[in-house]
């Protein structure tokens, strides 16, 4: 489990420059970053609840002692089980369907757009670590669809990688991950981390990405339904 607290503490470095966010201050079993977005203005991600799910009760009262809406994100090998002690300790599941999945970035597949789109990608520093972006375009001028990755020693944490409606199945995901791992290779970095939503998994599957551990995000009862 060490080698998972390892990796939870990895991608939280790289998501947070990804995002240009705060450094997170480490609060003794959680990481807490002021997210700064709507619905979600603060998060902990639980580092130990693969090996002491009795944490998540005093994480849970962390949270609830809040005063902005927030997320507890907690990785975990066992997500019946943190799921029953997230509930018990009186929040509410928001989401239970997410993967959180590594890669070696040397071995990535590669795919590439074709005509009428181009790509396009770039590397901006920031903080600690660097930002890829990666932008598939169609000729009209049109985003066709874009990510980004938060480069940190040799990680490299995906996120936001979306595809717009209109482009859809076409295979322009892949390209752009593909875009990604080029880049950050070229950067230094070796190991790719993603949170993975239920419709990305697929994708990430066929491209090499490997499934390590589940994860939760919870929330008390007054934020999971907004007005």
């Amino acid at each position: 489990m060490s080698n998972l607290r390892d990796l939870i503490v990895r991608w939280q470095r790289g998501w947070s420059v990804a995002r240009a966010l705060p450094v997170a201050e480490d609060v003794g079993g959680a990481l807490r970053v002021r997210c700064m977005q709507p619905g979600r203005d603060i998060e902990y991600v639980a580092l130990d609840a693969g090996q002491d799910l009795a944490s998540l009760t005093t994480l849970a009262e962390l949270v609830a002692g809040e005063d902005a809406v927030t997320w507890l994100t907690v990785p975990t090998t066992d997500p019946a089980r943190a799921a029953s002690a997230l509930t018990g300790a009186g929040l509410i599941v928001l989401k239970h369907s997410e993967l959180l999945m590594t890669a070696d970035l040397r071995g990535h597949a590669q795919n590439m757009p074709v005509a009428p789109y181009r790509l396009l990608t770039e590397v901006h520093s920031h903080g600690g670590g660097s930002v890829v972006t990666a932008t598939v375009r169609h000729e009209s001028g049109e985003i066709g669809a874009r990510g980004t990755m938060g480069l940190a020693g040799t990680s490299a944490v995906a996120d936001r990688i979306e595809t717009m409606p209109a482009h859809r199945r076409k295979g322009l995901a892949s390209a752009v991950m593909s875009a990604l791992a080029r880049c950050a290779i070229e950067e230094g970095a070796e190991q790719g981390i993603l949170i993975a939503s239920e419709d990305g998994q697929r994708l990430y599957m066929t491209l090499g990405w490997q499934p390590v551990a589940d994860v939760l995000i919870a929330t008390t009862p007054g934020n999971a339904y907004p007005s």
